[in-house]
């Protein structure tokens, strides 16, 4: 069986009894980063074997995965912070197992971008979730006008190295909208910034930038 078991995303305390129990009861645990899945691991005294599941060598490990499965063993698929799959490796494992039949389970808990948009202030009945942005300015511009004209707030997440250049971009195709930038949701540190697109990037601009951060766009109109 394989089990999707979503991990905190920065609090330990998040964690849920059925995640943990899930965990015990696993044969092996995928992860995206074995290093960050052990201090996991090793905090709750939890001792598992592990299988790299990255997106640069998902091709390679799946296999692997699948012999487990195919063995009848218990498989927990976790991400390094939240839900697994959601701009996450795990895609091609759900399908490929659903492909063979394998029973497939999730246990639910902490996702970044569900937290941004209700700490947000902005409308939350309709949304549209867009991951990571390209990496490159000219593209990047092309992917976000095709959310230009589009009622729904719009999230992302984003690296610290290119945050601004996003946020920047961001104005050019939508205007200067109101957004919410958050960081280090759950930690000691969380800070959510509020206000308009050009406003925002110039407290973040006051800050040091570390960290993956989720940015809440409104929508056309919004």
């Amino acid at each position: 069986m394989l089990t999707m078991v979503a991990t905190p995303i920065g609090n330990l305390g998040d964690i849920s009894q059925r995640a943990l129990a899930a965990l015990e009861a696993a044969d092996v645990v995928v992860s995206e980063d074995t290093r960050k899945t052990g201090f996991l691991l090793n905090h709750f005294e939890i001792k598992k074997p592990q299988l790299s599941f990255r997106e640069d060598n998902e091709d390679r490990a799946l296999p692997r995965v699948m012999e487990f499965l195919d063995l009848g063993k218990n498989v927990v698929l976790v991400t390094d912070a939240g839900t697994p799959a959601i701009s996450d490796p795990g895609f091609t494992l759900v399908r490929s197992a659903l492909e063979k039949g394998i029973p497939i389970s999730a246990i639910p808990g902490p996702t970044a971008l569900i937290m941004a948009l209700v700490l947000s202030g902005l409308p939350v009945h309709s949304f549209t979730f867009r991951g990571f942005p390209p990496r490159k300015s000219a593209a990047r511009k092309r992917w976000l006008e095709i959310d230009r004209d589009s009622p729904h707030t719009l999230i992302f997440y984003e690296s610290p190295y290119r945050l601004i250049a996003f946020l920047e971009d961001a104005i050019e195709v939508f205007g200067d909208r109101k957004c919410a930038v958050a960081n280090d949701l759950t930690k000691k540190f969380e800070t959510v910034y509020r206000g308009t697109i050009s406003a925002v990037i110039s407290e973040i601009k006051k800050e040091p930038l570390r960290g993956e951060y989720s940015v809440v766009i409104a929508g056309a109109g919004g």
